[in-house]
């Protein structure tokens, strides 16, 4: 028993490091600089003043990192929802996927040409920083809603693109030479993983709803904890089955993000309070894996700095930008989508993979991705709300709503639904009254945390959240939405 007062001593530190952590969003949202560079620069210092606190095996981080992806994408996954995702499929899947290999290919080759690299280190740098990251996007855009295609898009990406990214480094490290069987075989490891995940994330998600509206338990606590293993569950058997695990997760939350089940709002509040701890915790680690000593040499700092400048102002905006100018976007969220590819977790997880590999000079090039994605977080991050406002794309902040009020079913309400009013919806601005409503009513209407009054002559306003009771029709859904067969319905549960 000698160590207990040691060990608490231990609980006590992290504990404090932690809720320290949790207010430094305070901070970050006075100074305009993104969570996640706080808590990289932050335990990157004290690796430097505390040097034990650097000795966590590389291992034991790719563990820990990996473990806080799978919880982030579940819960990306769901914040997106299919209903939402499929308005933007296409664009999300060509990007993802053609964008992160036009990008990997391009900052290979800058890699090669200017800095001296050979090309197996120059694809392997290429692609670490190739993909953009869901844990940086979401933390940056935090409790902001950007309206339109451009929003989907983005989010979209940064859960798409990374386990692309994390396929291409695997098969680029499995490879042993440069000929045409090895460039086949990293081609057909990589198509494996996509196909094997995608089928899997299909697959988990319809069991996962099945499991979680048939069978109850006897305690709604549980209900988040079951959510969360599932997903675990999904990332294993894809990745046993040689599939990408973090594909089968993200694509497993947007299918469930829309599903009607018991609870559905506990678990997606547990979700998104795990997903952050996730994110702190990842980058937290990441950070100790680093000294600035040697990050601020010459050789290192420099390199990056470049880098990261051809790829925010030159090999993004140029390849990226071509990609998408056949989707449909306004000019300005065309432009805030490129600024808006972040750098984050993801790039330096496969930053350690490459310091696991039989690589030569492989801490500087670790170092190397470290700086281009702080730079990433700090600058672009930082500037994502001041571009939006100068590019005009739709973005507002969803308040807090700490107070509820609710009622609680025993079985599902067949009858009940929430929708909210789109911008430039038929029912903005438009009274109850003359809603093309038959066999169907409006019980509740909720305006900015506030209950109005449910009258004929109420006009509804975009953001409203309605309670409507009876079956509302696609003729109304489209008057919310403004999009024929977009449901913008949430799960009342």
């Amino acid at each position: 028993m000698k160590d207990v007062e040691p060990f608490a001593v231990i609980i006590g530190l992290i504990a404090a490091a932690l809720l320290l952590a949790v207010l430094s969003n305070r901070i970050t949202d006075k100074i305009r600089v993104p969570a996640p560079a706080l808590f990289l620069v932050i335990a990157a210092v004290a690796s430097d003043l505390i040097p034990q606190l650097g000795s966590l095996p590389i291992q034991t981080v790719e563990r820990i990192v990996t473990l806080a992806l799978i919880f982030i994408l579940f819960d990306g996954g769901m914040h997106i929802g299919w209903r939402r995702f499929r308005t933007a499929a296409g664009a999300v899947l060509w990007i993802g996927v053609a964008g992160t290999v036009v990008t990997a290919g391009a900052l290979a080759l800058a890699a090669h040409l200017f800095f001296g690299f050979d090309w197996r280190v120059a694809l392997l740098i290429g692609t670490a920083l190739a993909p953009t990251d869901p844990a940086v996007v979401f933390a940056v855009l935090g409790r902001r809603e950007i309206s339109g295609r451009s929003g989907t898009i983005l989010e979209g990406e940064s859960g798409a693109n990374d386990p692309v990214g994390i396929a291409l480094m695997v098969a680029l490290l499995g490879a042993s030479g440069g000929g045409l069987h090895e460039v086949l075989g990293g081609i057909g490891e990589f198509a494996l993983q996509m196909a094997v995940g995608g089928a899997v994330g299909i697959l988990g998600a319809s069991g996962l709803i099945v499991l979680m509206r048939q069978l109850p338990l006897p305690n709604e606590a549980l209900y988040p904890i079951r959510a969360l293993a599932g997903a675990a569950i999904i990332y294993g058997l894809a990745t046993v089955a040689h599939g990408s695990g973090f594909l089968a997760v993200f694509l497993a939350g947007i299918l469930i993000g829309d599903a009607r089940a018991p609870y559905k709002r506990e678990i997606e509040r547990f979700a998104g309070g795990i997903s952050t701890l996730g994110e702190i915790v990842a980058f937290t680690v990441l950070g100790l894996t680093v000294s600035l000593h040697d990050v601020l040499r010459a050789d290192t700092i420099w390199v990056g700095l470049a880098l990261a400048a051809l790829l925010v102002l030159i090999i993004r905006p140029l390849l990226v930008g071509a990609l998408i100018a056949r989707i449909d976007l306004a000019r300005g969220e065309r432009l805030f989508v490129l600024w808006s590819g972040l750098k984050g977790a993801v790039p330096i997880l496969l930053g350690t993979f490459i310091l696991t590999g039989d690589i030569a000079d492989a801490h500087r090039i670790y170092e190397i991705i470290f700086v281009v994605v702080l730079v990433s977080v700090v600058v672009q991050g930082g500037l994502v709300p001041t571009f939006a406002q100068l590019l005009r794309v739709p973005m507002q902040t969803t308040p807090l709503e700490p107070w509820a009020a609710g009622l609680r079913f025993q079985d599902e309400p067949d009858g009940l639904h929430r929708h909210l009013v789109g911008a430039g919806s038929a029912a903005d601005g438009c009274a109850i009254a003359d809603l093309p409503m038959v066999d169907a009513w409006i019980s509740m209407v909720n305006r900015d945390g506030q209950l109005l009054q449910v009258r004929a002559d109420t006009v509804l306003r975009a953001g409203d959240e309605v309670l409507i009771l009876g079956d509302p029709g696609n003729q109304v859904v489209e008057a919310f939405t403004g999009r024929p067969g977009d449901n913008a319905q949430r799960s009342p549960g």
